[in-house]
C-alpha cells in the first residue's frame, strides 16, 4: 500500500464504546491525518484521487496480553526484532511478554533493554516474574520489579503453589497491579496432551484430565473472594466446565482465551498438524462452543495470542516429545473473522472488543484509538485471499505455525507501525 493515500468510503472503528462508521481516512507517509470532510479536503489539496475501499476497515491496533519471546536478543527464532515486524504486518500494537525466557525476568535489571517509548513502536509490555525462576518456591521481588516497569506479576504456564500464592497475594506488594495465572496442574495432566474425550480415545492420543484445568481453577476463584483488592487474572481458560465455573461466582477475575481454543477442536485436526500440541490441551467441539460464547458475553474479556516460538528442529520431534504452543500473530484476526464475525455474525464493535479493547483492560493499560497525528492504525482487508508460507514477510521465524499451505480470507494490508 502507498503510505499516503485518501481512502473514502471506507469503514472506521475509532475506538471503544463508538458505534462503526463509514467514513473517509487520509493517511499521510503513513500518519493518520484526518476523517470525513477534513480528511476530504486534505487529499483534494494533495491531488489524491479517492480510493474506495467500502469493505475494508480502519481500526485500533490488535493487543495481545500475553506471549513468550524467550531470546529476545540473541535468539535464532525470534528476537525483539523479528517479533516487532510481524506483530506490526498483523496490526498488534502491542505484545505483552511473559517472564519465561533463558534469563528468567524475575529481576528488575532483566527488565531493562526490552521497552519502547516510541509511539510508532510496537510495544511490549512486561510482566514480571511471581517466584524466583518461576519455580514456585521463593517469592520474586515483586515491588522492585513493579517499580522498574513491569505491568503485572505472572510465572509459568501451570499453577503457583497455593502456599506461595497465598503468601504474595497477602504480602501485597503489587498493589492493584494484575497478577496471571494458570489454571493448569501438571500433575493431574500427567502425559496427557488432548482434553480427554472420545475423539481422544479414538486418535489414541493420552488424555489430559478435565480435573487439571477445573480443580486449580476453583482455587483461584476462591482466592480470588479472599483477596478482593488483588487484581487476579486467569490465563488461556479452554473448557467449557471452566465457563460454568466463572458463571457461579459474582466477583470473577478477568480471563483470557488462546485464539486457538477458538477455532481448532480434537476432532477436526490431522495426525501431522502442529496444533494438537498446545497448552492448555485442545478440547471438544463443545468447549470451543462454550468459549465463543463466554467472549460474546463477556465472561471471558481477552483473546491473546500466546505465541510460543518453536524452531524446525523441535517441529522434527515426535509429537508427544515436542514442546507445546503454535506462533503467528498474523494469522488471528483472518481466522476469527471468518469464524466469528462470517460464521457467529459477531458485529465488528464485538470482535475488536475480544482482541484490543478487552486485552488492554485486561493488562489494566489506556485503549488503543485512531488518533489524529498517530501511527496506531490498521488496514484491514476481509476479502483478501492469500497463502499461508514460512516465508511470508509477516510470518515469525518460529516454525510452528498452522494452516502452511492453506489460503486464508482476510488480512491486515497495512500498519502505520514501525517494522
Amino acid at each position: 500500500m502507498q503510505d499516503t493515500l485518501l481512502l473514502d468510503p471506507v469503514r472506521i472503528l475509532r475506538g471503544p464504546g463508538i458505534p462503526l462508521q463509514q467514513g473517509a481516512v487520509l493517511i499521510e507517509a503513513g500518519i493518520l491525518i484526518g476523517f470525513d470532510d477534513e480528511a476530504r479536503q486534505r487529499g483534494n489539496a494533495l491531488g489524491l484521487n479517492p480510493t474506495p475501499a467500502p469493505e475494508q476497515l480502519v481500526a485500533p491496533c490488535l493487543v495481545d496480553p500475553h506471549s513468550l519471546l524467550p531470546t529476545p536478543v540473541s535468539g535464532t527464532v525470534e528476537t525483539l526484532t523479528s517479533l516487532r515486524r510481524c506483530a506490526a504486518a498483523a496490526g498488534y500494537g502491542q505484545v505483552a511478554l511473559l517472564p519465561k525466557a533463558d534469563s528468567w525476568r524475575d529481576q528488575p535489571e532483566r527488565l531493562f533493554g526490552l521497552h519502547s517509548i516510541d509511539p510508532s513502536d510496537v510495544h511490549l509490555p512486561l510482566w514480571g516474574s511471581f517466584s524466583i525462576g518461576g519455580r514456585g518456591e521463593e517469592l520474586a521481588p515483586h515491588a522492585d520489579l513493579l517499580e522498574h516497569g513491569a505491568i503485572g506479576l505472572a510465572d509459568d504456564d501451570q499453577m503457583i503453589p497455593l502456599a506461595l500464592l497465598e503468601r504474595g497475594l497477602s504480602l501485597g506488594e503489587m498493589g492493584s497491579c494484575p497478577v496471571l495465572l494458570a489454571a493448569r496442574d501438571p500433575l493431574l495432566q500427567g502425559d496427557g496432551f488432548v482434553r480427554e474425550g472420545v475423539e481422544t480415545l479414538r486418535a489414541g492420543w493420552p488424555p489430559d484430565p478435565l480435573a487439571s484445568e477445573l480443580q486449580p481453577l476453583n482455587q483461584l476463584l476462591t482466592l480470588q473472594q479472599r483477596h478482593p483488592d488483588r487484581q487476579l487474572r486467569l490465563m488461556n481458560l479452554s473448557t467449557g466446565e471452566a465457563v460454568e465455573a466463572l458463571q457461579q461466582v459474582a466477583a470473577r477475575p478477568l480471563s483470557s482465551v488462546c485464539w486457538w481454543h477458538l477455532l481448532a477442536e480434537r476432532g477436526s485436526l490431522g495426525g501431522a498438524e502442529p496444533g494438537w500440541r498446545v497448552r492448555p490441551s485442545l478440547g471438544g467441539t463443545r468447549d470451543r462452543s462454550r468459549l465463543r460464547s463466554a467472549l460474546r458475553d463477556g465472561l471471558i474479556q481477552a483473546v491473546a495470542v500466546h505465541a510460543v516460538p518453536l524452531d524446525q528442529e523441535d517441529m522434527l520431534l515426535p509429537i508427544d516429545q515436542r514442546p507445546p504452543g503454535l506462533s503467528g500473530h498474523h494469522l488471528v484476526l483472518p481466522a476469527l473473522w471468518s469464524a466469528l464475525v462470517r460464521k457467529e455474525h459477531f458485529s465488528v464493535e464485538e470482535l475488536w472488543q475480544t482482541l484490543s479493547f478487552g486485552p488492554s483492560t485486561f493488562l489494566d493499560r489506556p485503549a488503543e484509538t485512531l488518533t489524529i497525528g498517530s501511527r496506531r492504525w490498521l488496514l484491514f482487508d476481509p476479502n483478501h485471499r492469500w497463502t499461508v508460507r514460512r516465508d511470508d514477510p509477516a510470518a515469525p521465524g518460529a516454525a510452528n505455525l498452522p494452516w502452511l499451505g492453506e489460503t486464508l480470507q482476510g488480512r491486515v494490508t497495512a500498519c502505520g507501525l514501525s517494522r
